[in-house]
């Protein structure tokens, strides 16, 4: 997403060779999750065309490639720049990026049981996307108290310093708590498919709470600072994130606790479900008209593209897959009408987005150097 920052100022090291990945950073696992974004939504909604079905499976088979291309790069950037990559952790405009390593495992994943299981077949698409959410679940953990921690103990922010891009490793978990349910039929019943679902809402407790501590951070250095820089202002739609993924999160759990839990434990959760959905799915709308006007002035300014530009796509993925829910919950057409135009503003900003960056690989700018301080 972002370009991506260095430390603060230090005595010079000794020149390192540099390559292709040792200015690849964390925030590259964007791409993979605003690409498996497209085809996770799309199937939620009420949209019936010839080809669409193998679209959303192209989509999905994409992210993939996506994904298995990155992990090798960042691999290979740990192993020839580990200096890179450590300075990476202790640059507190790159470290949140991690979280990004965890929901780019987690959408894949569950991209491959939605729409996958039509390609790779069922029992495969079960166990790709058992591994992939699991994995995604503890890196995301990880992630959601290390980054934290450094942040406390090892960087150094200024005041005024706070962006949405810190929302990244912590609403990692609560993509978890989303994704999860659709693993929870897959259980023996009883005590397993129980834990899964109440482990899932514990995630979104944990994500939701962490969210509420740092969003007024970002409200109060957008009062008392004014507009983020140019380059950073579409992060403002990673607000976005937490908003519609707790409301994704809520609908899937709903959906699954039939059966599941008693049936007025099962009622109460589809309650919670429409009465948490309804008032932050509002607030995602106005957030969503602030962002836009913000990043509507910085284009008037000469916003570049930067990697920053996917944040257009993920998050707004999420309020799709929320508005979807809201609409099964409470069978309102208005819900199943917003989710249809979200959707197509997803797929715009990702087609928007993915042919900027392929131009920007092409002509060697997004993995050049930072020019010098």
């Amino acid at each position: 997403m972002a370009t991506l920052a260095h430390a603060p100022s230090r005595p010079a090291a000794p020149s390192r060779p540099s390559g292709p990945v040792r200015h690849l950073g964390p925030n590259w696992y964007a791409t993979v999750m605003g690409t498996a974004i497209v085809a996770t939504a799309g199937p939620a909604l009420p949209l019936a065309a010839p080809g669409l079905r193998t679209a959303y499976q192209l989509v999905w088979a994409l992210s993939g490639l996506l994904l298995l291309t990155l992990l090798a790069a960042r691999t290979a950037h740990w192993l020839r720049h580990t200096d890179q990559a450590r300075r990476h952790l202790l640059d507190p405009a790159v470290a949140p990026f991690y979280g990004c390593l965890a929901m780019a495992l987690l959408a894949v994943g569950g991209g491959t049981l939605a729409v996958g299981r039509d390609v790779i077949g069922g029992p495969a698409a079960l166990a790709a996307d058992v591994v992939l959410w699991t994995l995604g679940t503890l890196v995301g953990l990880v992630a959601a108290a290390a980054i934290p921690y450094l942040m406390v103990t090892r960087h150094r922010i200024e005041p005024g310093g706070a962006t949405p891009v810190w929302l990244l490793p912590l609403v990692a978990p609560m993509v978890s708590a989303a994704l999860g349910p659709a693993l929870v039929p897959h259980l023996p019943p009883g005590q397993w498919q129980r834990a899964l679902l109440v482990a899932c809402y514990a995630l979104f407790g944990m994500s939701l709470l962490a969210t509420l501590l740092v969003l007024p951070l970002v409200v109060a250095r957008l009062i008392h600072h004014g507009p983020l820089p140019l380059a950073l202002t579409p992060t403002l739609f990673l607000v976005l994130g937490p908003l519609g993924q707790s409301t994704t999160a809520t609908g899937n759990l709903a959906d699954v606790a039939p059966g599941v839990v008693d049936a007025p434990t099962a009622r109460a959760m589809s309650a919670f479900a429409v009465l948490y959905g309804i008032p932050v799915t509002g607030f995602a709308l106005l957030w969503l008209a602030l962002a836009t006007a913000l990043v509507v002035r910085a284009v008037r300014n000469g916003m570049p593209f930067a990697m920053t530009w996917w944040a257009f796509t993920f998050p707004l993925g999420t309020c799709v897959t929320g508005a979807a829910g809201l609409a099964r919950h409470t069978g309102l057409t208005a819900f199943t009408w917003l989710a249809v135009a979200l959707y197509v503003l997803l797929v715009a900003a990702v087609a928007v987005a993915a042919t900027r960056t392929a131009s920007g690989l092409a002509h060697g700018r997004l993995l050049a150097p930072p020019p010098a301080r």
